[in-house]
């Protein structure tokens, strides 16, 4: 069944997602709500893009994970109905905010039968879109195996995830209903797309439908790679961009533990991770964050360190996690809208996207982006007494230093900026009441960065 657009919504126009940038996972938000804060903050802190939850009917339920498993592509969900979800589109698109869509495309509900939040009936392995026979299955068209074997490829991508039924992506037919929702989104304004459980999925079939949307769409799929496990990511690296779950691990205990910050100098390809301009990386996402993320919004100073990091640093396109609070594994979001006013300690919603330290470096690492012009680089490595304290230049446009000591680090750096008055975006990226750092002509400048905080400056923020 066709996904039609009314009339009466007109189609957004989105620039391509630009990868050396950052872009947000708004988890678990509403339509009007993620709008809202593409205009109010997006946009004006300079992210590219904003991840939502997957816009399509799920079965009905309180818990998260329902947004996971798919009756119809249908546009109607917990976060809305396609009504506010081309108003979203429209109004991100209009401050340059891009749309990435959680695509759930590996699977359906599981369940012998059921209703979704749209009112749409469905049986096992029996939905509007699919019957029975588009579905893996073994003995009979309503049964198949159960993934639990991940040594064996087979395994992983032909039998059932948790329950759920897993769709024949070797069939045109699924292929084209995929790519048909797929296009239909991206007719309505979207432009990237995070291809859920794509390990699932054989990489060749999954480009089945991946090559019929048009080549401006950034995709990234979903592949958690594990030690002797069979399917990989680099099986993908061909079709689209990946998760590169190792890098929080490969990088999370160099922040965490004493000293070791000194080490990050070398994060990357050399450390084993995926070629950066293939590589979306996170310190911890909606998966991750209720598993084996290293550290999550539950650290504090610490995950805000790594974040810092992330998005000073120029490998991979980082995603920050904006979550809610939880303490059940299973527990759906917060019945409030999420706003400024209800984010933070004592509120429903952390935004860790709002803050400071973290926000105000997304236009910081754009101005790095500017003046490299394509070469992403790091110089004046600079390294504190105790190896807890970092600083950097990207260029001659970007400057960052980052404490993870007990104490402040007083000391003078090498900025690599032209002589002049910078603010400390990482206090206030306002110009007109901003801290200020003095430069001089050969680069070099003296502050001091406080304990678990840093200091940033760039050439588009002089006081």
């Amino acid at each position: 069944m066709k996904l039609l657009i009314p009339a009466l919504l007109s189609l957004a126009t989105a620039a391509e997602i630009d990868t050396t940038g950052v872009f947000v996972h708004l988890f678990e938000w509403s339509h009007s709500d993620v709008a809202d804060e593409c205009e109010n903050w997006l946009g004006p802190k300079g992210f590219d893009a904003v991840q939502i939850s997957p816009p399509n009917e799920h079965i009905q339920g309180d818990q998260w994970w329902t947004r996971y498993q798919p009756v119809t592509y249908n546009i109607t969900s917990r976060s809305g109905d396609m009504t506010s979800f081309q108003d979203m589109v429209d109004r991100c698109a209009a401050v340059g905010v891009s749309i990435v869509a959680d695509a759930v495309v590996n699977h359906m509900a599981a369940g012998s039968s059921g209703t979704g939040v749209g009112g749409t009936s469905y049986s096992n392995r029996n939905f509007p879109d699919y019957e029975q026979n588009d579905f893996h299955h073994t003995t009979s068209l309503d049964v198949n195996c159960a993934v639990t074997d991940y040594t064996d490829q087979k395994n992983v991508q032909e039998c059932d995830l948790v329950g759920l039924p897993d769709l024949d992506t070797s069939s045109s037919k699924v292929q084209n209903r995929i790519a048909q929702y797929l296009n239909d989104l991206y007719d309505m304004g979207v432009t990237g797309f995070r291809i859920d459980a794509a390990k699932h999925q054989e990489a060749s079939q999954m480009n089945g439908y991946l090559k019929q949307l048009p080549s401006d769409a950034f995709v990234f799929g979903e592949v958690i790679e594990g030690g002797n496990e069979a399917v990989k990511p680099g099986m993908y690296e061909d079709y689209c961009s990946i998760t590169e779950f190792d890098w929080a691990q490969e990088v999370a205990p160099n922040v965490v533990d004493q000293g070791k910050m000194q080490y990050l100098n070398t994060v990357g390809e050399s450390w084993g991770l995926e070629s950066s301009d293939i590589s979306v990386i996170f310190t911890d996402n909606h998966d991750t964050q209720r598993g084996n993320a290293p550290l999550t919004y539950k650290d504090g100073d610490v995950y805000k360190l790594m974040n810092m990091f992330m998005v000073a640093h120029p490998y991979g396109y980082p995603k920050v996690m904006s979550s809610y609070y939880f303490t059940d594994h299973d527990a759906g979001p917060p019945g409030v809208s999420a706003n400024a006013n209800s984010c933070g300690d004592g509120s429903s919603w952390v935004c860790e996207h709002r803050w400071t330290e973290i926000a105000n470096l997304v236009n910081w690492r754009k101005e790095a982006v500017k003046a490299e012009n394509g070469k992403a680089s790091v110089n004046d490595w600079q390294v504190s007494s105790d190896g807890n304290g970092i600083a950097f230049s990207r260029g001659d446009a970007a400057f960052v230093a980052i404490n993870r000591s007990g104490g402040d680090w007083s000391d003078s750096f090498q900025t690599s900026l032209p002589a002049g008055t910078y603010c400390n975006v990482m206090q206030s990226d306002d110009t007109s009441s901003c801290d200020t750092v003095e430069v001089s002509s050969d680069g070099m400048a003296s502050f001091s960065v406080p304990s678990m905080g840093g200091v940033a400056m760039h050439i588009g923020a002089q006081a």
